[in-house]
């Protein structure tokens, strides 16, 4: 990404009565998709006259609705946007449905793809830099530079800037909770209790809190009665854990498998906190201002994958005087030997004097 000294609080050089449509891709994960939105947010109240289409999943289509000007453009990458030629259809329609300006907030191998059409088109494309040397210098083993980066939502708001519309993140604003619709209310049934959402999985092992270990913080949470715990999941396997701990344990609700993905949004803005690893869960609460507990293995909060807008101290850590090498990735997926375990460093005690402070 060409670099811009625009001060991104300096709004005179851009009208906030330009109108133009602009292209933001950002097809996958889940996570990564929910950290655009209070992007978008702050982007369109900047810019009220702005028309934004997002290139992505038609599954994430309801973590924007209730964003003005935004609509979601759905990808079909296994179908007929497959490959090069599927891909250039797509920029194809894109084009013919007027864009004006591309922000790539993914840069990938298809999204590159994508820009190249563009460029031929002569559609400008600004892409994300994901400070891939800072992230290899923090997650390698030797000569390690421990250090805060730079946040991935920032890295968002600055393909914005590059385009010509400086964002400033404090402006954002989190929307008002969303309605539960009677097959909430009916599943969820009607008490004071404080609501918990946790969401104990995660993509890989390393960054998932040990099955004992959660059992022995949704044990005591059951003994709770203030507390009703809402477990959050996806996939058969996940489903069929979850509902095991729902029956074992008192104040204890799975929820996997019996909402939409839009019903769960509306279910989290409802929510008094969230337990979560570095995973979607921890982000999509974070995007509706839901204090966010995140548990951390061999990833790290300084490669800027933070939950949006949370205090530090909510990020639980292994012990790394232990663990010297984490951060030993920036997903997940790569580690030393031994380091699998180093999520179990977190002692459950400390994890339910957290969930304690956050709720009461």
């Amino acid at each position: 990404m060409a670099e811009n000294h625009q001060n991104p609080k300096d709004f005179s050089s851009v009208s906030s009565n330009e109108a133009a449509h602009i292209l933001v891709i950002r097809l996958s994960a889940m996570g990564d998709v929910a950290m655009t939105v209070p992007v978008l947010r702050v982007l369109t109240a900047t810019y009220p006259n702005l028309k934004i289409s997002v290139l992505t999943r038609g599954f994430f289509k309801p973590m924007f609705e209730g964003i003005p000007g935004v609509s979601v453009y759905k990808a079909d990458i296994k179908g007929v946007h497959s490959g090069v030629i599927g891909l250039a259809r797509l920029a194809k329609e894109l084009r013919d449905s007027g864009i004006d300006k591309v922000a790539d907030l993914h840069n990938v191998l298809r999204s590159n793809v994508l820009k190249s059409v563009f460029y031929l088109f002569g559609i400008p494309v600004k892409q994300i830099d994901k400070g891939r040397s800072e992230k290899k210098a923090l997650t390698r083993e030797n000569n390690k530079v421990f250090k805060q980066l730079k946040p991935t939502i920032q890295r968002y708001a600055d393909v914005f800037e590059a385009l010509g519309y400086p964002l400033d993140l404090k402006q954002h604003q989190f929307p008002e909770k969303k309605k539960l619709s009677e097959k909430i209310r009916k599943l969820l049934g009607n008490d004071s209790k404080k609501w918990l959402g946790i969401a104990p999985f995660a993509q890989h092992a390393s960054k998932a809190y040990p099955t004992d270990l959660m059992e022995e913080v949704l044990n005591e949470l059951s003994e709770n009665s203030k507390i009703k715990v809402l477990l959050f999941g996806g996939g058969a396997a996940e489903e069929e854990k979850l509902e095991s701990w729902a029956k074992k344990f008192k104040n204890t609700l799975s929820i996997a498998g019996k909402l939409t993905l839009a019903e769960e949004l509306a279910l989290i803005t409802n929510l008094d906190a969230m337990l979560a690893m570095d995973s979607g869960n921890a982000h999509m609460a974070a995007t509706y201002g839901i204090p966010v507990i995140s548990l951390w293995g061999v990833t790290h909060p300084y490669a800027g994958f933070a939950p949006f807008n949370q205090a530090p101290e909510n990020s639980l850590l292994p012990d790394l005087e232990k663990f010297p090498k984490i951060p030993t990735s920036v997903y997940g997926n790569k580690f030393p030997e031994g380091y699998e375990k180093a999520i179990r460093s977190i002692p459950s005690k400390s994890v339910l004097k957290k969930i304690d402070e956050v709720l009461f």
